[in-house]
């Protein structure tokens, strides 16, 4: 999934496993509801009361991940917040980068086992004023969103083995040096923080904001 931008051309093959549509169908609850549900680290035992979960459950671990990565601070030049409804997912990201704005997505014609691709003509750069959006894992719809400096979207066109077409989202970024040097991604392309641009395939349930 992660690839230096220079390779980002017409005729590269890539492995696309995580294209493919996803079974997970939770959807945003209203937003008077949403707000009424606690959505805190320090009410987590009072969260999985409400959802009858055991605190020791896979459900429960998976919960926990999503509230801390909610709640932790972003990295130098990255703006983050987490939306549980869809009216906080849209005004959210109209306060960041106003109401002329257009949502993406990954396109898949159809549903394919072969998820080998070929990269085809037609490139569209969506622009650097971004919020990529990431479906965390909960009982109900929970996006991820985050905007980083020096970061370009992408929409790809692609072409399957099968002859299966898609467009793709690729995020680049131009400026790694704040990144965890723990990233799997440096030992990954064998390269250090901050030294080259990365970029990486939006995987299933992620979308982004870009500005018109």
């Amino acid at each position: 999934m992660f690839f230096f931008q220079e390779d980002l051309h017409p005729g590269k093959r890539v492995n696309l496993p995580l294209l493919a549509k996803t079974w997970d169908l939770t959807t945003f609850l209203p937003q008077q509801v949403a707000r009424s549900i606690p959505f805190s680290y320090n009410e987590f035992p009072q969260i999985l009361n409400l959802f009858s979960l055991d605190p020791e459950s896979m459900e429960a671990n998976d919960m926990e991940q999503t509230i801390n990565v909610c709640e932790r601070e972003g990295l130098r030049g990255e703006e983050i917040f987490c939306a549980t409804s869809f009216e906080s997912f849209v005004d959210s990201s109209v306060s960041k980068l106003g109401k002329n704005i257009q949502l993406l997505a990954n396109e898949l014609a159809k549903e394919t086992n072969n998820p080998v691709f070929t990269i085809g003509r037609g490139i569209q750069n969506m622009g650097e004023e971004e919020l990529v959006c990431h479906k965390m894992s909960y009982p109900y719809a929970v996006f991820l969103c985050h905007s980083i400096d020096s970061t370009v979207v992408y929409k790809v066109p692609l072409v399957g083995m099968d002859g299966t077409k898609a467009k793709a989202l690729v995020i680049c970024h131009k400026d790694t040096s704040a990144w965890s040097p723990n990233h799997p991604v440096f030992e990954i392309l064998k390269v250090k923080p901050g030294t080259v641009p990365i970029c990486h395939f939006a995987v299933r349930d992620t979308l982004a904001w870009v500005r018109k």
